[in-house]
């Protein structure tokens, strides 16, 4: 199915909102993601039902149905592939890639994605630590969680960031917490959740707004 690119930006967006398309996302949320009038968001339900792509129930929001999740997660691959590639070919930094990809996600050719995973070797997870679904949509989440909810002596490794924000991301490049990184908490204060770590072979002191950001594992 061939959809528009305002089509998948909103199927996209219903999916991440949804939490991987298992709750209802309000009207109202949808039009504030996509930045436009509910009117437009009216007018682009009305359409992704048509198509089966969505399911809409009033007061409750809508919902992507299996077909529609499909899509998403087509989308959702190409965008997360030519991060990949940009990142690891071109020399983008990961700050640097999002706008890019959101515009390189839409390219429709099949052969050239499926050419392309093969070129970067079939990665699993992007520069940012997202999974990236394979070519049946099939999409491997490891377990995960923030690092403030870790406590002192934890020993593991950065597997993600939530915040993609480009300043963020560059703040963590420059302490080193990228994606693949061992981490270890040596302390946690009690007061302000900050925490001292050694990450990348470096002592550093992060808050705990650095800290629910970043996503690790054993």
């Amino acid at each position: 199915m061939t959809l528009s690119l305002a089509e998948e930006n909103y199927l996209k967006a219903i999916y991440h909102l949804s939490e991987d398309g298992s709750k209802d996302v309000l009207t109202n949320a949808l039009a504030e993601s996509m930045n436009t009038k509910a009117a437009s968001v009216t007018d682009m339900i009305k359409k992704l039902s048509a198509k089966n792509l969505i399911s809409y129930k009033k007061y409750y929001g809508v919902k992507v149905t299996t077909k529609g999740k499909g899509q998403a997660l087509q989308v959702i691959r190409k965008h997360r592939l030519w991060e990949t590639f940009l990142v690891q070919k071109l020399d983008f930094t990961w700050d640097e890639v999002h706008e890019i990809a959101e515009q390189l996600e839409h390219i429709q050719s099949q052969r050239l994605i499926e050419q392309l995973d093969k070129f970067l070797d079939y990665p699993t997870v992007d520069p940012h630590g997202d999974p990236i679904p394979n070519h049946k949509g099939k999409i491997v989440i490891k377990p995960q969680v923030p690092l403030d909810q870790i406590d002192e002596g934890y020993k593991g490794v950065v597997m993600a960031v939530k915040d993609a924000d480009s300043s963020f991301l560059k703040y963590l490049e420059k302490i080193g917490a990228k994606p693949g990184k061992k981490i270890q908490v040596i302390s946690k204060e009690a007061y302000d959740g900050s925490m001292e770590v050694i990450v990348d072979n470096h002592k550093v002191f992060i808050s705990r707004e650095v800290s629910k950001n970043i996503l690790v594992t054993e």
